[in-house]
């Protein structure tokens, strides 16, 4: 058994042993019910981690000549990319 500390916030730290068991990571939901006097919590959903590479190529420019990084607009992209139609 292991004890923690609630918060002045209401928030408590779930020892580390326990998330790496249950693959708790940072974004993770957990659906808390009482029963009695017993807090149950279960992880409703997993994220999968995700690298900066896997969004290669999603944004594409199509302004011709030599762009850098700094010169992109992401949400001006975002913006022309969708349709309002739909």
């Amino acid at each position: 058994m292991l004890t923690v500390t609630v918060s002045h916030k209401g928030q408590v730290v779930i020892p580390a042993d326990i998330r790496r068991k249950l693959g708790i990571t940072p974004g993770c939901q957990l659906d808390f019910h009482l029963e009695g006097n017993v807090i149950h919590a279960e992880v409703k959903r997993q994220l999968t981690p995700t690298l900066a590479e896997d969004g290669f190529g999603m944004l594409v420019c199509k302004k011709p000549g030599k762009r850098s990084l700094a010169d992109f607009d992401v949400a001006q992209a975002m913006r022309e990319g969708t349709d309002d139609r739909a």
